[in-house]
């Protein structure tokens, strides 16, 4: 497998940087094995088919593997607590209200 170009969202890039500095690293650390499709990775069902899910402990990210000019990118969307974020994250599709693409990469 191909590695990928992780690509995050803006709302991803706000919540990562918010985190205190263990959870942070570990999401940080999953989202770079993401890349090489390694890590706590789930198809997402129903209204959320076609995306994925990123487990880092109670966090959970939501993202779409895309092929772009020839490149492999993990388009990371949406990230939150476990508690909300399906739900959260399904609003959004329902209200259209997603960025085409996630911006930014993580280094």
């Amino acid at each position: 497998m191909v590695k990928a170009r992780v690509r995050l969202g803006s709302q991803v890039t706000d919540f990562i940087g918010k985190l205190a500095p263990e959870p942070k690293r570990a999401l940080r650390q999953a989202l770079k094995g993401v890349a090489d499709g390694k890590g706590d990775i789930k198809a997402l069902e129903g209204k959320l088919a076609g995306f994925h899910r990123l487990r880092s402990g109670r966090i959970r990210v939501i993202y779409q593997e895309r092929t772009v000019s020839g490149e492999r990118q993990i388009c990371c969307f949406y990230a939150d607590y476990r508690a909300s974020v399906y739900d959260v994250f399904e609003q959004l599709l329902t209200a259209d209200l997603l960025e085409q693409f996630a911006t930014g990469d993580l280094a």
